[in-house]
């Protein structure tokens, strides 16, 4: 248990499980208040109950429908009213799409990716802002994914959500900076819930998958993934702002040439077809 955190007032979205469960997690850790947020209400009052069983922490669901502009608005105004302010905001929920290749994507596809994630950040960030700038404080933190860096198959909808939302964050940090507002992105890579059941059906795939991230393995959701949030969250990432982190183990450099180590003392061994030959 520490304190990096304590006293401070957080929405965490889609903090039922995955990612933002151990995001919730780590803040309850630290000596935050947390206001659980997801649209499963089995999930986010187990997620809401764990923070207070476990940590002590005070924490409270709330039933939300980020596609919804009312339920976020709600979600902010009942915060507000319930514990006085807001401090940090994690913009985590994301709503999915089937896997289909960009022409057959539908607008009702579209509109589902864009509703639950840009949407959903630009209006929780609305909401926030008067409240985080008369306190002259706040920590806005938003997911966007490398999906959308390097145009993944089959999720066009998911991926240009994505971009948006980093979009999204840089413009708020350069408006909202004069009133201590920072606001960063965190692309992640994490063994959350739904990545480990995927794992156990096709345990090749995700072998192979792990073995091109240079950590050679996924996040842990809470150490990993919560640390990030925390640091960005906490007085040590105070002068941080209009950031993508890519947190996912260097897996965002991609693969790359893994040459033998040289045979000749100059290093040409590599470009000579005989590595023995002397090269002129």
């Amino acid at each position: 248990m520490g304190d990096r955190l304590s006293g401070r007032i957080a929405i965490v979205t889609g903090a039922g499980m995955g990612i933002g469960r151990g995001i919730a997690r780590r803040f309850a850790r630290e000596g935050c208040h947390v206001v659980v947020v997801d649209v499963r209400e089995d999930f986010g009052e187990r997620t809401a109950n764990e923070l207070s069983t476990e940590f002590g922490a005070a924490a409270r669901f709330s039933h939300v429908d980020v596609g919804r502009r009312p339920d976020v608005e709600r979600m902010v105004r009942e915060t507000v009213e319930s514990e006085g302010r807001v401090d940090i905001l994690v913009n985590n929920a994301q709503g999915y799409t089937p896997l289909v290749p960009l022409e057959e994507k539908t607008d009702d596809m579209m509109a589902r990716s864009l509703e639950t994630g840009l949407w959903a950040s630009f209006w929780s960030m609305q909401a926030v802002f008067p409240h985080m700038r008369e306190q002259h404080f706040g920590r806005i933190i938003n997911f966007c994914s490398l999906n959308g860096v390097t145009g993944a198959w089959y999720s066009v909808d998911y991926n240009a959500t994505k971009e948006g939302i980093r979009g999204l964050t840089r413009s708020a940090a350069r408006e909202w900076g004069e009133h201590n507002i920072t606001v960063n992105a965190i692309a992640p890579g994490a063994a959350s819930e739904g990545y480990r059941a995927w794992a156990e059906q096709n345990p090749d795939q995700a072998r192979g998958a792990e073995a091109t991230i240079p950590l050679r393995r996924m996040g842990d959701p809470e150490q990993d993934l919560g640390g990030v949030a925390l640091f960005l969250a906490s007085d040590d990432g105070g002068y941080i702002t209009g950031h993508t982190l890519f947190a996912d183990g260097g897996g965002h450099m991609g693969t790359a040439w893994h040459p033998p180590r040289s045979t000749t003392p100059d290093g040409l061994g590599h470009f000579v077809a005989d590595a023995g030959a002397p090269a002129s």
